[in-house]
């Protein structure tokens, strides 16, 4: 039977799902709720300091691309941090640590870049008995034109800083979380860990758009007729999220640098996703927006069930099992040769492969045979490019089949090589061919 308890950071939960800084999080009703629900964790959203409550707008603060049936890719915000006095938020996540000991509680903050700020805040959520706190460096809209969020998390010498402050004036772990709103992620991964932190979590937000409305021509959504860029989330971010927690685990300077995944988790597939590329647990909040809470409780039978039937006792024997398979495109292996199998049984006739291949690719699909419509891999141009298996609606209709060694290459005439060859040892790279 699979142990799903999990700890991240010095910090133990019964699950690796965790609800992620936002307004789901907001107040202790709701995280009762979502502990009810049985997530392992949340993270509060984020608190200032103290003074006159944040003002957000009263009006559309979200916006959504759906597919034509209306379901879920991608979820925009223009949400800021609490509008609740800080001392409601510390009361209230006393309160629920006392009731919930063994769950999760991590707690987001933003304050200005100051020492002093962050020196007069650390303690005030220590005496809550929080379990950790997480530096909001990520939230690309409202907070960062006053100096805070993604204007800190753009600039690694300001994680580094914080972060040191955050470690010599508090007790409690560190969690940096980092915005994607950045050209080479491990920067500032790289400077949370200089500055002493326990772990990051990513991704934040994308800086984004949603779209003009055709009848008014004005942004949308909108707020008296004006709009501001938000940030971006939801399934359709999960792509990128994976290849920023990949690129964390791969890079000597961070290799080993526990990880908290964030962006797209919808199910426990997902969630396999990220802990199979290093992550330790996840956080979720736009799932959790659309569904309700007891998403979790699918989460959680969907991993449980897939490690018994891998053998897993415990997430910690996949973390990080896929991270080995990830390389620069120039280190792959340009001899290893595929081709498309159509399965004709399971072939429904509908052409997609024939149009996609003939239109937008190489020509590769037959779509008549002896006068009759029929579809079939011509292999002797087939590049293996996985296109038709994309668009086939039916699973498992198209797959790729790996030439063995010695056998014939149609395309190209010549037998696939059994030694590997990348782009670094090829003739045609011409640095290879300068250096030689």
């Amino acid at each position: 039977m699979a142990d799903l308890r999990n700890t991240f950071a010095g910090i133990s939960s019964l699950n690796p799902f965790w609800l992620a800084s936002a307004p789901p999080t907001d107040k202790a009703y709701n995280v009762h709720r979502a502990f009810e629900a049985g997530w392992g964790g949340v993270v509060w959203k984020t608190l200032g300091e103290d003074g006159p409550p944040i003002v957000n707008v009263s009006g559309p603060r979200y916006g959504a691309l759906l597919t034509p049936d209306r379901r879920m890719l991608g979820f925009n915000n223009i949400e800021l941090i609490t509008d609740r006095p800080l001392r409601t938020n510390l009361d209230e996540i006393r309160d629920v640590k006392r009731q919930w000991p063994d769950r999760a509680l991590v707690v987001s903050l933003m304050v200005p870049c100051t020492e002093s700020a962050w020196k007069a805040i650390l303690p005030m959520v220590e005496d809550t008995g929080a379990d950790g706190i997480e530096l909001n460096f990520g939230c690309p809209h409202g907070m960062s034109e006053r100096g805070m969020g993604s204007a800190v998390g753009q600039v690694p010498e300001y994680i580094e800083m914080v972060t040191a402050w955050c470690k010599q004036h508090g007790r409690l772990p560190v969690i940096v979380k980092l915005t994607p709103n950045i050209s080479d992620i491990r920067q500032p991964a790289a400077a949370a860990k200089r500055g002493g932190a326990d772990a990051v979590s990513l991704i934040n937000t994308i800086s984004s758009i949603m779209g003009v409305d055709p009848a008014t021509l004005t942004m949308s959504p909108s707020t008296g007729g004006m709009g501001s860029h938000g940030g971006y989330c939801g399934p359709a971010v999960k792509p990128i999220a994976l290849n920023m927690v990949a690129e964390i685990g791969r890079a000597p300077a961070t290799a080993g640098l526990p990880i908290s995944g964030i962006g797209g988790v919808g199910s426990w597939r997902d969630a396999l996703d990220y802990i199979a590329l290093g992550a330790t647990n996840v956080q979720v909040c736009t799932a959790a927006m659309v569904y309700g809470f007891k998403i979790v409780q699918e989460m959680v039978d969907g991993l449980s069930d897939y490690m018994d039937s891998m053998g897993f006792k415990t997430t910690a024997d996949f973390q990080g099992r896929a991270l080995p398979t990830v390389t620069d495109w120039q280190y792959l292996n340009l001899n290893a040769t595929s081709k498309a199998v159509i399965d004709q049984a399971s072939c429904i006739q509908c052409g997609r492969c024939h149009i996609a291949c003939e239109d937008t690719s190489h020509q590769a699909i037959t779509a008549v045979k002896d006068g009759k419509r029929h579809f079939a891999v011509k292999d002797d141009e087939c590049v293996g490019c996985n296109l038709c298996v994309t668009v086939c609606p039916v699973p498992d209709c198209i797959t790729l089949r790996t030439l063995a060694p010695g056998e014939m290459d149609t395309r190209t005439g010549q037998p696939v090589r059994a030694e590997p060859l990348n782009w670094t040892a090829h003739p045609n790279n011409p640095s290879r061919a300068a250096t030689a």
